[in-house]
């Protein structure tokens, strides 16, 4: 099993790993969840799918098993700016816009992680060790991009695993149901965090 953190600088580097990435996002998102998004040749991806984010994947075998996308809070396309900002916004129909208990940051020392996935098909005995490998790279590239600060709109049972894999993290808003998932927006705090 190996985790990659991809950009556009680097993608050329992993063959198809980046569109192996996204086609895992369309099983994840759009088959499993039956969540209404973009997609294009087997690929699901949105406006935030730009050369400012990083991508990272959990891959053995050409197979991808786990996600993250990265976005500096910084970024700005167009309109947009990154997902939870934008939705408390109110630019985007699908995510309520009282998902945060403060004002959006917009800091180049915080990111946000979206797309987060695990793959259905990573048997129950090495969801730990996949879900680890996902965050321990999360945490380094944030910290190689200077972030000291991770906002996340995850799953509502975040607590659980954040607490098994050591990270300092606090709730950022209301626990809400988003398609069908309780999710909430969790903020985690890199400089604590000596792994």
């Amino acid at each position: 099993m190996q985790t990659t953190t991809l950009s556009f600088d680097n993608m050329h580097a992993h063959g198809d790993l980046l569109p192996a990435l996204f086609r895992a996002r369309k099983q994840s998102f759009i088959v499993r969840n039956k969540w209404d998004l973009p997609e294009a040749d087997g690929m699901e991806f949105d406006q935030y799918d730009t050369p400012a984010s990083r991508w990272i994947a959990v891959h053995h075998l050409g197979e991808v098993l786990a996600g993250i996308r990265l976005t500096p809070t910084t970024a700005r396309v167009g309109i947009y700016s990154y997902m939870i900002r934008d939705a408390q916004r109110g630019l985007l129909d699908s995510i309520p816009s009282n998902l945060l208990d403060f004002e959006a940051p917009v800091a180049p020392h915080i990111w946000e992680s979206s797309r987060v996935f695990v793959s259905q098909s990573v048997p129950a005995k090495m969801r730990m060790r996949v879900q680890a490998s996902l965050m321990q790279e999360m945490i380094g590239a944030g910290r190689t991009l200077g972030a000291t600060q991770i906002l996340g709109l995850v799953p509502a049972v975040w607590s659980r695993w954040i607490a098994r894999l050591q990270l300092n993290a606090e709730a950022a808003g209301p626990k809400m149901e988003i398609d069908g998932t309780m999710t909430q927006v969790a903020l985690m705090h890199l400089s604590s965090n000596l792994h």
